[in-house]
């Protein structure tokens, strides 16, 4: 059995053994936040990001290796394949160099090199190449075969196509062309800063090839990428071409339509999918960190909530809901409307409403300022994304959760419940219609997906779950679980009563002894037989941390970290000891802070009252690797620009801000024609993160 760890390691900078390590664990089916949380003393204490990029490897290279086989068992079935070469593919760990050992075997459709090996000219083109100084003598369609073979065996040849590669890498240009007949289309101008691009393919940044890569999906532009064709030229050259003779002269015209047809086109394509594949990993990494952030947001906690969905001529749909997220009330309410003020005052002080969110759509400002002259004085107030409350309200999930709803009344719950607890509620949606990211439709979706719901097991199991009240869409990230296992906890639940302890989960349909092991450290159980059931202090290790807690470690003041070395066992080391007493001492805590109300200025409602040197306050909506987008309460978004971040360079904007971050910025510029508002972070002398 192939060794993978050998390989992977040093393309990460990690040990040898932390890498087979993981590799076992992955093998045994263990999750990666499980590995990261509960095998640390395996690991080396790898944390989940290189966890996830042993899991990424590892998985490209198994690929690797079953094409390796398909590329031998394809060979071997043309009677090809030497010991030499069979030697050369199993040494083989790159899919490029793979690809090209395998090209002049693959099965292709004829080509005019076929058309002149069928000729007779097989034995021409091989003079021709060793160049040798005699005359040749040939008729000019019998040249021209011999160099369409010469052309064809050059463009499969890997020193060949490995000397062009390393020419595009340095020099490759990408450029645009506008369309004939598309210049005038008004959907052609959000691309019009793409009609005609001229710039070094490796200098173009993720988002601006993306956007290029969507005008040509369109059909408003056609993007080429070429690089020196005299170095390129001049490198295959330097290959093939030996002296002065006649033959030389044939090869090197071979060169230049080898080049021009075949190398080319090839190795264009190449960069194109290489450089597409690094624009959405970059993407990809945005998106996941926004959501990340999105996810980790802070939870107001169990309050009765009045939750709004703004309108204005079908007016505000309204709801209030228990602390624990039950629906107890539903309403209309319009704006500048006495009657619904009264319903307003009514329900509040009926439910002894604790705390109001209203969504952040059309009419938001509007819905607040009302609120508030509603209720004097106000519960706290809070502005709440309402990024994919249609698409939940609009689920199968909200169907089975509000049968007897609306859309309009599911949309509003949601609303009050992302400011109750955002995680529980954002987990019931896909995470591409959360609207965090930047071009998620132009990435390649099955990446997009993966990294998005590894993002979310992340984060759920880093929160940890009360398995008492959590939904089954939250119970599925768990470590181990899955849909299946959760709606049998869930029904357990429903027949059985509340889990007493962590042990009762072994009673729940197929969970067996291995999920058991996955999942446990990661579900909560509060107010159960086993205070430990309600910290992140694994089954497994409790004899353990009973002894810390005999021994007073769950008393900061008294714990001598020094002395925990006594504990050290061959199963148990100082990682999770560490991480037992952190436990003891912050039992059930959640890592999450806690939500803070926010109120935008209340001198600017439109873009138009907006004047440049204004400072206001905002909240972060969205962040781009080339900047962040704003919300001022003026209905339309204002960007903060990577430039304007900071008095030094930042390469990347989740240094500095976090999504729904509470940030104070200056107007620095307004363009009313274009709806645009330019934001600086350094001109408020704030230092937001």
């Amino acid at each position: 059995m192939t060794d993978f760890s050998k390989h992977i390691a040093p393309l990460l900078g990690l040990k040898q053994q932390q890498v087979a390590a993981t590799i076992a664990l992955l093998d045994d089916k263990a999750t990666i936040p499980f590995i990261a949380r509960y095998r640390k003393e395996r690991t080396g204490s790898l944390d989940e990001v290189q966890i996830a990029a042993i899991s990424e490897h590892y998985t490209r290279l198994q690929e690797l290796e079953s094409r390796k086989q398909t590329v031998l068992d394809t060979i071997d079935g043309l009677g090809k394949l030497t010991p030499e070469l069979r030697q050369q593919i199993e040494n083989c760990w790159s899919a490029t160099e793979l690809e090209d050992i395998y090209l002049p075997y693959k099965p292709h459709k004829k080509t005019r090199a076929d058309i002149a090996r069928e000729k007779g000219l097989q034995p021409l083109a091989d003079r021709i190449r060793k160049q040798y100084p005699e005359p040749l003598h040939a008729t000019d369609d019998e040249l021209q075969g011999a160099r369409d073979i010469i052309a064809e065996e050059v463009s499969q040849d890997t020193a060949a196509r490995n000397a062009i590669r390393r020419e595009f890498s340095y020099s490759a240009i990408l450029t645009t062309k506008l369309v004939k007949g598309k210049e005038d289309s008004p959907e052609a101008l959000k691309y019009k800063d793409y009609f005609a691009v001229s710039e070094p393919l490796r200098h173009i940044s993720s988002h601006r090839l993306l956007a290029i890569r969507r005008a040509e999906n369109e059909g408003f532009i056609r993007v080429d990428i070429s690089a020196d064709v005299d170095k390129c030229l001049d490198k295959l050259d330097r290959l093939f071409v030996r002296n002065g003779t006649p033959s030389a002269r044939q090869v090197e015209l071979a060169l230049e339509d080898s080049y021009k047809r075949l190398l080319k086109p090839s190795i264009e394509n190449e960069f194109a999918a290489s450089s597409k594949q690094e624009a959405d990993t970059e993407a990809i990494r945005v998106f996941a960190t926004n959501l990340r952030q999105l996810l980790l947001e802070s939870p107001l906690g169990q309050k009765r909530v009045l939750a709004l969905d703004p309108g204005f001529r079908t007016g505000c749909k309204m709801v209030v809901l228990s602390a624990q997220g039950d629906l107890l009330y539903h309403d209309v309410v319009f704006l500048h409307n006495l009657d619904s003020k009264d319903k307003l005052q009514r329900a509040v002080a009926k439910y002894a409403v604790e705390a109001v969110a209203i969504g952040n759509g059309t009419a938001s400002r509007e819905c607040e300022d009302f609120v508030r002259r509603a209720l004097q004085p106000a519960p706290p107030v809070f502005v709440v994304s309402e990024n994919g409350a249609s698409v939940y309200s609009a689920s199968k999930i909200a169907r089975e959760e509000f049968p007897n709803e609306d859309v309009t009344v599911r949309g509003a719950v949601s609303i009050g419940r992302r400011l109750m607890d955002p995680l529980a509620e954002l987990v019931k949606i896909d995470p591409k219609s959360i609207g965090v990211g930047q071009y998620q439709h132009d990435v390649d979706q099955t990446r997009l997906k993966d990294a998005l719901n590894q993002t979310v097991e992340s984060v759920v199991n880093y929160v940890g779950v009360d398995v008492n009240t959590a939904s089954p869409y939250l119970l599925t990230y768990i470590s181990g679980l899955g849909p299946a296992l959760a709606q049998n906890i869930v029904k357990y639940r429903s027949e059985n009563g509340p889990f007493p302890d962590r042990k009762a989960l072994l009673n729940v349909p197929k969970m067996g002894a291995k999920t058991f092991e996955q999942c446990a450290g990661f579900l909560r159980i509060a107010g159960g037989t086993n205070p430990l059931d309600n910290t992140a202090v694994h089954p497994e290790r409790y004899a353990v941390a009973r002894q810390l807690l005999k021994e007073g470690f769950a008393d900061p003041d008294k714990a001598k970290m020094a002395d925990l070395q006594r504990f050290v066992t061959d199963e148990v080391g100082l990682p999770t000891l560490n991480d037992i007493v952190h436990e003891l001492q912050k039992p059930s805590r959640d890592p999450r802070t806690q939500a803070e109300a926010f109120r935008f200025d209340d001198s600017v409602h439109t873009i138009e009252d907006l004047k440049v040197g204004m400072v206001l306050p905002g909240i972060v909506t969205n962040i781009s690797n080339f900047g962040a987008f704003v919300d001022l309460g003026v209905h339309k978004d204002g960007l903060i620009h990577v430039s304007e971040m900071a008095d030094r360079r930042i390469t990347d904007p989740t240094e500095v801000l976090s999504l729904h971050q509470k940030v104070t910025v200056t107007v620095i510029g307004i363009d009313l024609q274009r709806q645009r508002i330019q934001l600086s972070l350094k001109q408020t002398h704030h230092s937001p993160k």
